[in-house]
């Protein structure tokens, strides 16, 4: 299954700016994710069409499971 961590951010128009990372390391904890969020914030590390980010909304890993049904071959 693959994994994805979705880091959900607020920005300056109010709408909120996602920060997508494939294949997280295992077992991540609020405590090591949190601080990870507050610098995006504070450093005004990345850019939006809606503005800089502003505040930090949440983060979540998301798991995929793709099953064939058809293969080609």
């Amino acid at each position: 299954m693959a994994q994805t961590l979705e880091l959900s951010f607020q920005n300056e128009a109010g709408r909120t700016a996602r920060i997508l990372i494939a294949d997280p390391k295992e077992n991540l904890t609020p405590e090591e994710v949190q601080p990870v969020m507050d610098l995006v914030v504070s450093k005004n590390i990345f850019s939006t069409s809606g503005g800089d980010i502003v505040k930090a909304l949440g983060a979540r890993i998301i798991i995929r499971d793709a099953v064939e049904i058809i293969t080609a071959g």
